[in-house]
């Protein structure tokens, strides 16, 4: 049976220091690299420590980034993004509660033989694949305290480089990794990138809005950001739906962010005030994004990925065309496939 060297297991670890943000730190960032230079990320940092409230009761007792989107977690969708666009060090930060999504990314030596003795070998190359996605480290931040937050708590594992940080909540169904072409516009730009996406006028108040002026096929040089804004207020339809490739003066302009009303420092305001000393750009990515946080979201997601499994597509798009829906949506008599 293949072991498991020191470099693959998950690691975890847990700063002290004021705000929770650890003492240690790197040496000062040198001068950014000239534009078109080639820097390679190697570090993607994922937020996990959120409540998941908008998905209760199912996520009491579970992580709401380990609900299965057909039969993987969430989570693991968009770390499989991150690896196939060659990033190698993960870093979760996880919160009370999220032992699971370590367990997932861990070797499962048990499970494994199980399923060697009996024969499972499709289901023991998917469970052995798993951990070796990624060098994967966890790191606790101790309060919900806001998506900037959760930043700041990685910047010891992140050190002085540029880094990328995907959201689990938003799963990306591209045939090249959404984080993928944004690296390839940070090689070109040298420059901080988010990725957004037109979303429905109703829908503005729920996002971080940007305003920008187009440069390129795809791409808007960012003039303004809004977290949240009211209708009225909002700059444009154009969000940002949870992929970034960041510098590391990002977190001196976190440090330097008021908390919000609601006592979160937000990522949306620390990249205003980084903007005030830089250029940030904005990619309009190519893909399907699913907004899996919300239960809408969730559902579409789960529809469509399933929609396009080799194993169960057909059976489920026979059963979705012959369902007899009336006027409230429910399906008329029959029976689910078994």
């Amino acid at each position: 049976m293949r072991s498991v060297t020191p470099s693959e297991r998950p690691r975890r670890v847990d700063f002290s220091g004021k705000n929770g943000l650890g003492s240690l730190r790197g040496p000062p960032a040198g001068p950014p690299a000239p534009k078109g230079t080639q820097v390679h990320i190697r570090k993607a940092v994922f937020p996990a420590a959120g409540l998941g409230t908008r998905f209760l009761p199912a996520t009491k007792a579970q992580p709401k980034e380990m609900l299965p989107l057909v039969d993987k977690p969430v989570i693991q969708y968009v770390v499989e993004e991150a690896a196939a666009a060659g990033i190698q060090d993960v870093i979760i930060v996880t919160g009370r509660g999220k032992n699971a999504i370590e367990d997932h990314f861990d070797q499962a030596s048990e499970l494994e033989a199980f399923l060697e003795a009996r024969g499972k070998t499709d289901l023991l190359a998917e469970i052995r694949r798993i951990p070796r996605l990624a060098s994967v480290c966890y790191i606790r931040q101790r309060e919900p305290l806001g998506l900037g937050h959760a930043i700041l708590t990685a910047r010891n594992l992140v050190g002085e480089e540029p880094f990328a940080v995907l959201l689990g909540d938003d799963v990306v169904d591209a045939p090249v990794p959404c984080i993928g072409q944004m690296l390839e516009v940070f090689a070109r730009m040298s420059a901080p990138v988010v990725g957004i996406m037109e979303v429905p006028q109703e829908e503005v108040p729920a996002y971080g809005i940007v305003a920008g002026e187009p440069v390129g096929d795809r791409l808007v040089r960012l003039t303004g950001l809004v977290e949240k804004p009211a209708l009225a207020e909002a700059p444009s339809r154009l969000a940002i739906v949870g992929r970034y490739i960041l510098t590391p003066d990002v977190f001196p302009a976190l440090e330097a962010t008021p908390p919000d009303a609601g006592g979160e420092i937000q990522l949306t305001n620390g990249l205003r005030r980084l903007l005030q000393s830089r250029p940030i750009y904005g990619y309009r990515f190519e893909g399907r994004w699913y907004n899996a946080g919300s239960r809408l979201g969730f559902l579409q997601a789960t529809v469509e990925l399933a929609l396009k499994r080799p194993d169960v597509g057909k059976p489920f798009r026979d059963y979705l065309r012959g369902l007899a829906l009336d006027a409230d949506g429910l399906a008329g008599p029959g029976r689910s496939p078994g």
